[in-house]
């Protein structure tokens, strides 16, 4: 466990909209590592991402997803059975807890979808920039020209 601690307020003074980075920064420090559910977080390609978690024992009814603004919530909590079944249950080492898994997502990150397969779960990401961040050129005018955008290449 970490305890110390660093002071970003040199940073706050000499950079703006940087709160978000720092806070998360803050927030890592924090936490007390949980190792349940086991994943994986992949690049797919340029612009897209995969996490991958290991959630045996779990139906896809049992599981949700949530997206918000630059968080994605994955938990999961088993249903009661119905009816007591036929079997009693001698050692149980497929763990059946409850959990929650937050990922920070950064802007223009989007949930694609998502897919259960053999007890993996897999949620697509991707980023999508809009255009009008994209950069572009901006053409120089001379006298009386009407100013003309060209597109980056």
């Amino acid at each position: 466990m970490r305890t110390f601690e660093f002071d970003f307020a040199p940073l706050w003074r000499s950079t703006i909209g940087f709160d978000r980075v720092f806070d998360l920064i803050n927030e890592t420090q924090h936490l007390e590592p949980d190792n349940y559910p086991p994943y994986d977080v992949l690049r797919t390609g340029e612009d897209s991402y995969r996490i991958n978690l290991a959630v045996a024992g779990f139906s896809p009814e049992e599981i949700t997803i949530t997206a918000q603004q630059n968080k994605l919530t994955i938990a999961g909590r088993k249903m009661e059975p119905a009816s007591k079944t036929e079997h009693e249950l001698l050692y149980q080492g497929i763990s059946a807890r409850p959990f929650q898994r937050h990922f920070n997502l950064d802007d223009h990150v989007e949930v694609q979808g998502a897919s259960f397969e053999n007890g993996l779960l897999q949620v697509d990401l991707v980023r999508r920039i809009p255009e009008a961040m994209k950069p572009r050129n901006i053409a120089i005018r001379t006298g009386g020209e009407q100013p003309k955008l060209k597109a980056a290449a």
